[in-house]
Order: C-alpha cells, then sequence, then structure tokens
C-alpha cells in the first residue's frame, strides 16, 4: 500500500502520546523512473510545504542488500521525517497543495512503510 487513507489518520491522531513524532519511511521505487519522480516530488513539496508544518528531514539514505531480512524486504531509500506533532503531519497530508503532488510519491514507489515513531520514554 503507499496512499495514505483518511482513517488511518484518524487512528494517528487518535493514538497520540503527544510532542514531536519521526515519520520512519521506507521506500521502494519502481525501477522506470521511480527514483527520478519521487525526487520531482520532494523538489515540488520545496520549502513553502517543509516550513508551514515544520518538517525536518533527520537523515535520508540509499538503501543496500539488507544483512538481515526476508527476501524481497532490502529498501532503496530510507528516510527519518521529524514533525513538530501528529496533528502538523495530518495537516500536510490534507493540505490541497500538499495532495496536488502526491501523484509523484505514488508514480515513484512500487511499495512503502511509513511508521509514526516517538521519542523513548514520551
Amino acid at each position: 500500500m503507499i496512499e495514505i487513507e483518511d482513517r488511518d489518520l484518524d487512528v494517528l491522531l487518535a493514538e497520540d502520546p503527544g510532542g514531536p513524532v519521526v515519520m520512519l519511511n521506507l521506500l521502494r521505487f519502481r525501477p522506470d523512473g521511480g527514483r527520478e519522480s519521487y525526487q520531482r516530488y520532494a523538489d515540488a513539496l520545496g520549502a513553502g510545504i517543509n516550513a508551514r508544518y515544520g518538517l525536518q528531514v533527520e537523515y535520508l539514505g540509499i538503501g543496500g542488500r539488507a544483512l538481515v531480512a526476508e527476501d524481497g524486504q532490502a529498501w532503496d531509500m530510507v528516510a527519518l521525517v521529524r514533525y513538530p506533532n501528529r496533528q502538523a503531519f495530518v495537516d500536510m497530508i490534507r493540505d490541497p497543495e500538499y495532495r496536488a503532488v502526491t501523484h509523484l510519491r505514488s508514480e515513484a514507489l512500487v511499495e512503502a512503510v511509513l511508521q509514526p515513531t516517538s521519542p523513548m520514554g514520551a
């Protein structure tokens, strides 16, 4: 699954422990230009959307061969993206300007994991 459903956003908010959230992004690109399409998506977000919602890319890396994983579980890219809180993330996803560019993300990916994480002890 690549798209985020509204009901999933509602659950994300209902389970909110408060404080910042770091979204773990595991991305597998389409072999026919997926990486380039994802770059267009990232460029389209630009400083405007990122600043409006307090998005900070904490880590962005290209995946290597998995040392411990089931077959097919190697990822092309890993990103850790911090938001001030879950509400900021949800507001961004529901923003019409953001929604206008999400097709680039969908076109780029074969598979993705998007998992919220909270600091230990929070």
